[in-house]
């Protein structure tokens, strides 16, 4: 009697899940992902607690009437973004740095699924441990106020959106740093051109005439992306998700020219 073997039908989504947990593993079994997000995590939290102790006492009655103390509870977003945007960028140019990228492609030779792999992951992590931070930021800031002028509760009117869209917001500026990383595949060169992105626009933009500044400020990465963690909305800015959407469109081009590119080039 002849036996004839057979092979399993290949099933995509399994293949994908095996990819994602490939990913997964590879994320958690570097320590340079440890520190980052607990560097995010320890930004929001101390910048929090020493706002809440030092600003009341600095502020006048007008300020303390008209200020969005939710943003400001919030403030060390614009630290942690940093650590965000450097793991974005080190998910996928680590393994470029150290060779590991053509053992990667060999196993998974389509190379577009590892990247979704890679995002994905990346989105799950960041996202869970940004709304952690934003969360714990805003109460430790509540917690720390030496009074009542400055306190608002989770279910003011924006509050709630703004802190979860600072997780939102640290976790779309983290895929921005995994795209660029996709494109320049250097991680000097990828933190490098994140940066510049962030900080670079907001002060050109402060050297264009006024009348150009209300037309494009509000454009700019950085500024578009704060309108999610920010309660009140300031006029002349845009709305929080129109920001946040705009924002977005940022990492998506970015992604978008990464998932081109990887499969053009060499490892």
């Amino acid at each position: 009697m002849n036996v004839v073997a057979t092979t399993p039908a290949y099933s995509p989504l399994t293949g994908f899940t095996n990819v994602l947990r490939s990913e997964f593993c590879k994320l958690g079994s570097v320590r340079s992902t440890y520190w980052t997000l607990f560097a995010a995590v320890a930004f929001n939290v101390v910048l929090a607690g020493l706002e809440a102790i030092i600003l009341p006492g600095h502020l006048s009655a007008h300020d303390k009437a008209t200020l969005d103390a939710t943003r400001v509870s919030l403030g060390g977003i614009h630290l942690s973004q940093i650590a965000f945007g450097v793991l974005g960028v080190l998910v996928i140019t680590s393994e470029y740095g150290t060779g590991m990228i053509r053992a990667t492609l060999s196993a998974v030779p389509q190379r577009r699924l590892v990247l979704a792999a890679k995002a994905l992951v990346f989105t799950v992590v960041g996202l869970v441990i940004g709304v952690v931070a934003s969360f714990a930021a805003f109460f430790v800031f509540q917690a720390f106020l030496p009074g009542d002028s400055l306190r608002s509760s989770i279910g003011d009117p924006g509050v709630l959106r703004a802190v979860i869209g600072g997780g939102l917001y640290l976790t779309v500026l983290g895929l921005l740093g995994l795209g660029l990383g996709a494109i320049i595949r250097v991680s000097a060169g990828a933190i490098a051109v994140l940066v510049g992105a962030l900080f670079v626009p907001q002060i050109l933009v402060h050297l264009l005439p006024q009348s150009w500044q209300a037309v494009i400020g509000p454009y700019v990465p950085m500024e578009a992306g704060n309108q999610i963690f920010s309660a009140r909305q300031e006029a002349g800015n845009l709305g929080a998700w129109a920001g946040f959407g705009v924002f977005s469109v940022y990492a998506v081009v970015a992604l978008a020219v990464g998932f081109l590119v990887i499969s053009r080039r060499d490892a």
